[in-house]
């Protein structure tokens, strides 16, 4: 077996993203702080075709160096906006008939495995702040609170791994159902 060429890839050009049918899948990053972790973002949303991302709060906006680092080039092609207020934004998708899902570890919440997902349905996926995680006016706004299942010692996930976890597992489930 041998490993592939970047060049042997076939993937998109950054005019055939842009023009490409995207997953019915939005993030909104409530008050990130690590340009890293927004940088990563960016990058598995270019990867999985996501719709949109909405950065809220404090989290930094591109361009800038350090969420270069880890885009890679996906600022230029994910659709972004700032939002001041993450909340501003949830009403704005609940009215457009956009399912919230809150990625938070919290009472009733369904764990990943157990989500479904519904024909022709857009999915928001908050994701919070990496010491005090989704703001808690934006849980209880949510239309459902997502828990990744963890089996070990450590009480969460790095916000990046995180949306690289839940954006992979709605994406497959909806490619499924497609």
């Amino acid at each position: 077996m041998r490993k592939l060429k970047n060049s042997e890839l076939d993937r998109l050009s950054v005019d055939d993203f842009k023009s490409a049918e995207k997953t019915p899948i939005i993030i909104v990053l409530d008050n990130i702080r690590s340009l890293n972790n927004i940088g990563s973002v960016f990058r598995t949303s270019d990867a999985f075709l996501v719709e949109k991302i909405y950065l809220c709060g404090i989290t930094a906006t591109p361009p800038h160096k350090d969420i270069h680092k880890t885009a890679l080039g996906s600022t230029d092609t994910v659709a972004w906006e700032y939002i001041e207020n993450t909340m501003d934004i949830v009403e704005k998708l609940k009215s457009e008939n956009v399912t919230i899902c809150a990625i938070e570890q919290a009472e009733n919440a369904t764990m990943l495995d157990d989500f479904k997902v519904e024909d022709n349905t857009k999915y928001a996926l908050v994701f919070g702040n990496e010491v005090k995680g989704v703001a808690q006016d934006v849980v209880t706004a949510s239309d459902v609170v997502i828990e990744i299942p963890q089996f070990g010692t450590k009480h969460s996930l790095n916000i990046s791994v995180s949306c690289g976890v839940v954006t992979w597992d709605l994406f497959s489930k909806l490619k499924a159902k497609a």
